[in-house]
């Protein structure tokens, strides 16, 4: 199970949500030796307003296109858990899943969707960022939550953070004007969910925001999180 370590678990709801939430700080990682891991917990395939393209021919695309992305961003490994879109619930079984991952891979970091924003927010990033939450404390890190893992090697792990994407209680702002460029690209790769005469919309609404994330620091664009450092 030790060569399975990775630096950072990047565990989202659908695919494109990572490269919207942290693909230029994944670049910016990925360029500096860091490993990272995508999980992607579920297929996305009610993601279109096409009535015409079956949800099981769109399952197979978005992750073809997840993985293209992931391979320009330098990510060497995608894990599709496959649970049905907008059908997500916060279960014992799948925080089980999630913990049996963050155990197999040790993350230093895990990343993913804030639970917590007051407006409208797709059910599935509510229930992942949840169930990622407690499943990072305690579950992960507490020897007698699940020992059917523990006699199956997958020894109890204690994260050191957790970065939150689309917080509105945003508390550190990642420098990406470098990889900016890589992230878009990345993003472009989701053909099925951006649509050509929206790229360029896409594009200007990306860069004023990063602009603003960047807003006050030395650098000029940037991803902006909710951090968490664990030290219990």
């Amino acid at each position: 199970m030790e060569n399975s370590r990775v630096d950072i678990l990047v565990i989202s709801p659908h695919p494109d949500d990572a490269e919207f939430g942290v693909a230029g700080t994944v670049a910016k990682w990925t360029k500096k030796g860091k490993k990272v891991v995508y999980v992607v917990c579920t297929s996305g395939e009610k993601g279109t307003s096409d009535i015409n393209l079956k949800p099981e021919e769109l399952a197979k695309i978005r992750e073809r296109e997840q993985l293209e992305a992931a391979k320009l961003l330098g990510v060497k490994e995608v894990i599709f858990l496959r649970y049905p879109d907008q059908e997500l619930e916060d279960t014992p079984e799948f925080r089980k899943e999630i913990v049996a991952l963050i155990r197999k891979y040790k993350p230093e970091i895990v990343v993913t969707s804030d639970p917590y924003r007051r407006y409208i927010w797709h059910r599935d990033h509510r229930v992942v960022g949840r169930v990622v939450l407690d499943a990072v404390f305690p579950y992960a890190r507490d020897v007698w939550s699940y020992p059917d893992l523990l006699r199956k090697g997958l020894k109890p792990h204690k994260v050191k953070e957790v970065w939150l994407w689309a917080s509105e209680d945003i508390n550190f702002r990642s420098d990406i004007t470098e990889t900016f460029d890589l992230k878009l690209k990345a993003l472009k790769c989701h053909k099925s969910q951006i649509r050509d005469d929206f790229k360029e919309e896409m594009e200007k609404w990306l860069c004023e925001r990063a602009k603003n994330l960047a807003e006050g620091e030395k650098f000029k664009l940037a991803e902006g999180f909710h951090r968490i450092i664990i030290w219990w």
